[in-house]
């Protein structure tokens, strides 16, 4: 994931190790040393086992554990960091029986999904318990780790970064002839709330009908989003652009007058941390409308670094994007304070000195 190899290609004082089951767009994010440790042929049959037999989440064998600890032997390992809660729950046996410090990161739907089953809780719970530290991008995900169990002390927030060099801040002129343009990038996904943002679209475009709607990325609901947009009698208007690059998404950040993010919580109870492309956004000088959800608000303050709705309230967003369109003075001014917000807490640069300063400290080497 982008965010993650923007985090370890900018460590300079550690020198990152990366352990994966394969390698894939090896291209568009090279890096290196990189280990490859393949699933085991009996991997499907395993998590057969534990997930649809016992309903447990799947855990690593002794034969997994043994590979992967000669690994860390060889690259003389002093710290093992894991991205997301599940991965490190399935690595459950590997934290128990390595000796160094292991840190898990949190980012938001590892927090919450499945966690309403007993065993995936207790399983959690055990992960927590191991595990030397926990990382989480925002406060919502603090309190969410801590109701599933986890030591207060255990835990400390560590931001996402933006490189800031890469989203340089524009104002945006008011668009001539009603000509606006709005942009939602992400998965498509339910959490993301884009069928809010379609009916939303649909109100304003009623009064602006020059208005065009840009939906970046792709995910299991394209066909479903599209078939909506065609009820909704705006799929002229409606562009679906698939996965693009970051200098395809940089230029249609920066030829847009406003960014949406009607983030709600998913039927598993799938939640956001801070939105990676609503940061890049914000960056750039584009104003946001989202949600006072998950992490949302801990970027954002309502009215002044952006605009924020009840989840799922579609009519309340479409009427702020009307009443912004006829105040291009208070767009200008969330456009420039959400800019500052994020260059004052999500400078990626300062984030990576600070998860150094973390690893070095459970190393032992305090510089």
């Amino acid at each position: 994931m982008l965010h993650i190899y923007r985090q370890i290609t900018a460590l300079k004082r550690c020198a990152p190790v990366v352990i994966a089951q394969k390698r894939e767009n090896a291209a568009r994010y090279p890096f290196e040393p990189l280990h490859v440790v393949p699933k085991p042929r009996t991997h499907v049959l395993r998590r057969f086992w534990f997930r649809q037999l016992r309903d447990k989440p799947w855990q690593i064998s002794d034969r997994e554990v043994n590979q992967l600890l000669t690994v860390l032997s060889e690259i003389r390992a002093r710290l093992l960091h894991i991205y997301f809660g599940q991965i490190a729950v399935h690595l459950l046996p590997l934290i128990r029986t390595w000796s160094n410090p292991s840190i898990v990161s949190f980012h938001g739907a590892d927090a919450m999904v499945d966690m309403n089953k007993p065993a995936y809780r207790e399983a959690t719970l055990r992960m927590l318990d191991a595990i030397t530290l926990v990382l989480v991008r925002s406060e919502s995900l603090q309190r969410a780790v801590i109701d599933l169990g986890c030591d207060p002390a255990k835990i400390e927030i560590h931001r996402t970064g933006i490189p800031l060099e890469e989203f340089p801040s524009h104002d945006r002129a008011v668009p001539k002839n009603g000509e606006w343009q709005f942009v939602q990038a992400g998965r498509l996904i339910e959490k993301k709330g884009l069928p809010v943002t379609l009916r939303a679209f649909s109100t304003f475009v009623k009064q602006h009908p020059n208005a065009t709607l840009t939906i970046a990325g792709e995910g299991p609901l394209l066909s479903e989003l599209q078939g909506f947009a065609r009820e909704l009698g705006v799929c002229n208007r409606v562009s679906f652009t698939g996965f693009i690059s970051q200098e395809q998404l940089r230029e249609i950040y920066y030829s847009s007058h406003i960014f949406l993010h009607p983030s709600q919580t998913g039927r598993d109870g799938n939640q956001e941390g801070i939105p990676n492309s609503m940061l890049e956004a914000m960056a750039t000088g584009l104003p946001v409308f989202a949600t006072q959800h998950g992490g949302i608000p801990e970027a954002i303050e309502n009215g002044v670094s952006g605009i924020l709705v009840r989840e799922r309230d579609d009519e309340a967003l479409a009427q702020a994007l009307l009443n912004a369109a006829q105040d291009p003075s208070l767009l200008s001014r969330i456009g420039r304070a959400g800019a500052a917000a994020v260059r004052r807490n999500f400078d990626s640069a300062v984030q990576a000195q600070r998860l150094e300063d973390i690893y070095l400290t459970l190393i032992g080497s305090g510089s």
